[in-house]
């Protein structure tokens, strides 16, 4: 199948003829390369974390809070809870019960 457009000439006279002039169609190679930006972005994270930031002691906080979350659920919200694990809206947390 023909493309719509066809691909600009590699002619420099554009498409009046005039040498230098542009054809408003034509195609232009632009790139554009982020890697010092990415590796910047990078640094200044760690360094607003600073070097006290722990990720396993992070990770451990987090897990506390989930089950603190969890816990002392009545039967309805038990229910829902065991729904949810069920449907694999929750992760399975423990022997599969909500903490008590």
């Amino acid at each position: 199948m023909a493309p719509h457009d066809p691909t600009p000439s590699s002619d420099a006279s554009g498409a009046s003829g005039t040498p230098g002039a542009s054809d408003a169609s034509e195609l232009v190679d632009f790139a554009v390369d982020l890697t010092s930006q990415e590796v910047l972005r990078r640094a200044q994270v760690m360094a607003a974390l600073g070097p006290d930031w722990d990720p396993m002691e992070v990770l451990l906080g987090e897990e506390a809070a989930y089950d603190l979350l969890y816990s002392g659920l009545d039967a309805e919200q038990q229910r829902l809870y065991d729904d949810l694990v069920a449907a694999g809206v929750l992760p399975s947390r423990g022997d599969g019960r909500a903490a008590a």
